[in-house]
């Protein structure tokens, strides 16, 4: 059987490229079909791919400016030829879930999210404080359009898979479809602790993009006179660094070597934003070091509160400070907070993956076998208190 991975852009490993990465892995003869890739961006096992682009990677310079082509990608992605494959896995936070397929090719989503800023975070990205308020208003109706094209385009997958409930409760809102909740696959074998000694600084990992809320980090951080180190890219960086105090040491991309030395050194890692899921927390917490986040979205199935951390009820700077404050008091348990991150391994995930493929394969009576995998293995359930 052909098997083909539909991403929708690689720029840089965050939480989606980790996901795509093991699927990668798992899947080692997959083809993979993205709008636009930048060298040597992303993890080596999806360098190595055959990586089929869209007619956005001849644009000049596109890097710098792929979100701001926003409005091409629909009819980009629709032109993917994807008649070859028997399968497709769509790995989608825009529009890759909305990809063509043949009718009798099995296609299989997971939603990383229903686009958040067409959907319920247009005034992050777009609002007048950000664009102005005309440019502001011209964006309202291309995303208005943008919303219903991925309402009109759901239909094309056979089954959805998804990173959290929370997300699960979005793609139900906005698709009107249900969602089968898969957590994503943290490196467990490769984020664990060692000997080092915390240090008093808060670490960030993230994007910075509007919605992670990183001034309140900042802000936090201020009041309650912790360093804070951030780790990550975007194009929020010159606003932020602007906010930012000599208390603040923006690290842009570093290696993974370099980023699980920081998690070990941590006193904490913070997560202001509401996250679909976040990854990064449990790769703090594979490392034996507690959470600080905001007590939404997906921070509700990935942290226990107490026990590998704690969540703010609030997204306020004097709320953050003042839990700041409640976890250096704290005594944590580095074993018990690396046993729970435990659950979310990557054997985990490729089994529940292959698990969801077979079970939608096996409602198509013509198809017999699975697409190769590496390796699987079967594994219980995540034990959750959602």
């Amino acid at each position: 059987m052909k098997l083909a991975i539909v991403h929708d852009w690689l720029t840089g490993m965050r939480g989606g490229e980790r996901v795509l990465e093991a699927l990668c892995t798992h899947y080692p003869d997959a083809e993979l079909f993205t709008l636009i890739h930048v060298r040597g961006s992303v993890a080596p096992v999806v360098e190595r791919r055959r990586i089929h682009t869209s007619l956005a990677q001849r644009f000049p310079a596109v890097r710098h400016y792929y979100r701001k082509c926003l409005p091409l990608y629909p009819a980009l992605v629709e032109q993917f030829d994807l008649e070859r494959f028997d399968v497709v896995i769509s790995s989608s936070h825009c529009v890759a879930k909305s990809v063509i397929t043949r009718p009798d090719t099995v296609h299989v989503c997971y939603c990383h999210t229903p686009m958040r800023y067409a959907w319920d975070q247009f005034e992050a990205y777009f609002g007048p404080g950000r664009l102005g308020p005309i440019p502001s208003r011209l964006m309202r109706s291309v995303m208005a359009w943008l919303a219903r094209w991925d309402r009109d385009t759901a239909y094309r997958v056979d089954r959805y898979l998804t990173n959290s409930q929370h997300v699960a409760g979005r793609v139900r809102r906005y698709y009107n479809r249900e969602a089968l909740v898969v957590y994503p696959p943290v490196d467990t074998e490769f984020f664990h602790p060692d000997s080092a000694v915390p240090e008093r600084f808060a670490l960030v990992v993230s994007a910075l993009v509007p919605y992670k809320r990183l001034e309140v980090a900042i802000d936090a951080c201020r009041r309650a006179r912790m360093p804070l180190k951030i780790v990550g890219t975007g194009p929020d960086r010159e606003r932020l660094e602007r906010r930012a105090d000599g208390g603040v040491e923006f690290l842009g991309w570093v290696a993974d070597a370099d980023l699980r030395q920081l998690y070990r050194r941590a006193s904490f890692a913070l997560m202001t934003g509401e996250e679909d899921f976040g990854i990064a927390p449990l790769e703090a917490q594979a490392c034996g070091r507690p959470v600080v986040a905001l007590g939404r979205g997906g921070a509700l199935e990935s942290i226990l509160p107490g026990e590998t951390g704690i969540l703010v009820d609030t997204p306020a700077p004097e709320a953050f400070a003042e839990a700041i404050g409640e976890v250096e008091r704290r005594r944590f348990d580095p074993v018990a907070i690396r046993r729970h991150a435990e659950q979310f391994s990557r054997v985990r995930f490729a089994a529940q993956i292959d698990a969801a493929l077979q079970d939608t394969l096996a409602s198509a009576p013509t198809r017999r076998s699975a697409p190769r995998v590496a390796s699987g293995a079967e594994v219980p359930a995540i034990q959750s208190r959602c």
